[in-house]
């Protein structure tokens, strides 16, 4: 790097064109816009309404070749003014945890918002429109083309398809990339953990609960099989962990179930620990098998790892951009869509707008006063990189 990352900040931090964009009304446009993109229901595989919102808003400034996709993802591009120079990704996920039905409504107790998917990642989205709408001030022009993107398929099994074809659209104009959420202000993410989703069934023949007791059941196979995995002790270094998140099966209190399975959920901080957990997963299952029932094993999730140093450029950029606004850098790994970016060598760091918690719950909230500074830090690192990146 033949620049000092802190004076590279420093110097956009008292560009005057920027205070208007840093200004409160401009971050309560934000807040409001947050609460406007939560309230269209996003399932992951049902982002199709919060994405045609996304796309109107584009619409409004000059972005080219917006345009939506058949996963649901939209992207529009910031022109710079050095079309050979690599471009940079900003990017933050469209859907929710959150299924049909789900009561959206919000409300304000002292300084926290709350509601179900505000800061994952309504708040992520709103800050990658009012990013847009900062960047199009034309006095602000990068040397680097900027593609935003509000990506589909980020959470449970969309397995990040979304990200995934944004890569395959993108990936070979791509320099660098930001990704955008709503709750990790103060952190900067470099790194992937690695992620394996498996979906685990058992089949029995079934029968009557009173004359066919003692032969197999699938539920009570499958709870044998949960015992065993609950018993497992994965190691703490590197972080290795599991998670049932989801367990169905059976038609009748009365009977012997036919079939039931399970959703598990492996991580570790390197693949090497986490195939060795899922080795420990399957011998588990083959202690079990037997002529009378069989078990089934689908991968559904397949997150890959990859990770930057925390001295790479576009680290350090994001580092000075948070000291710039008084925060000091905690550097994470973690899962999010910047797993696929960095397992396919493009630098990336996740960031955040501001703090909250119980995220993937009802309660779910956020903080509002820190906005102004999650939203100045990623303004001030967006037009860094979208300047620095070619000459990495």
């Amino acid at each position: 790097m033949d620049y000092n990352a802190a004076q590279v900040i420093q110097a956009l931090d008292s560009v005057t064109d920027l205070q208007t964009a840093f200004s409160e009304k401009n971050v309560q446009q934000i807040i409001h816009d947050a609460i406007a993109i939560q309230q269209i229901p996003a399932p992951t595989f049902h982002e199709g309404p919060r994405a045609a919102y996304i796309k109107k808003q584009f619409s409004q400034y000059k972005l080219h070749n917006i345009q939506r996709d058949s996963l649901f993802n939209v992207y529009g591009r910031l022109p710079g003014s050095d079309p050979s120079a690599p471009a940079v990704l900003v990017s933050a996920h469209l859907d929710t945890v959150f299924p049909h039905g789900t009561n959206l409504s919000t409300r304000r107790e002292d300084k926290y918002l709350f509601g179900p998917g505000l800061g994952d990642n309504s708040l992520g989205v709103a800050g990658l429109l009012a990013l847009v709408r900062t960047l199009s001030n034309p006095k602000l022009q990068t040397k680097s083309d900027i593609w935003f993107v509000a990506n589909s398929c980020e959470e449970g099994l969309g397995n990040l398809a979304g990200i995934r074809a944004v890569w395959d659209m993108l990936g070979e104009k791509l320099g660098a990339a930001i990704v955008l959420e709503g709750m990790a202000l103060g952190r900067i993410y470099h790194g992937g953990i690695a992620v394996r989703r498996l979906h685990i069934t058992c089949e029995t023949p079934g029968g009557h609960s009173w004359t066919h007791f003692g032969q197999p059941s699938a539920i009570h196979e499958l709870m044998k099989l949960g015992a065993k995995i609950v018993s497992i002790q994965p190691v703490t270094r590197p972080r290795t962990t599991y998670n049932i998140g989801m367990i169905e099966g059976g038609h009748s209190v009365n009977s012997l179930a036919q079939t039931a399975s399970l959703y598990l959920d492996l991580r570790s901080e390197q693949p090497p620990f986490l195939a060795q957990l899922e080795e420990q997963i399957m011998a588990a299952i083959a202690e079990l098998q037997q002529p009378s029932l069989k078990f089934t094993v689908d991968i559904v999730g397949d997150r890959p790892s990859g990770y930057i140093r925390v001295d790479h450029p576009l680290v350090q950029l994001a580092s000075a951009a948070l000291e710039a606004v008084s925060l000091k850098a905690r550097y994470e790994i973690g899962s999010t869509d910047a797993n696929i970016l960095l397992a396919n060598q493009l630098p990336t760091v996740t960031i955040g707008i501001s703090y909250g918690g119980h995220a993937h719950r009802l309660d779910e909230f956020i903080e509002e006063k820190p906005v102004a500074k999650g939203f100045r830090q990623a303004v001030l690192l967006a037009l860094a990189t979208a300047n620095h990146v070619a000459v990495w």
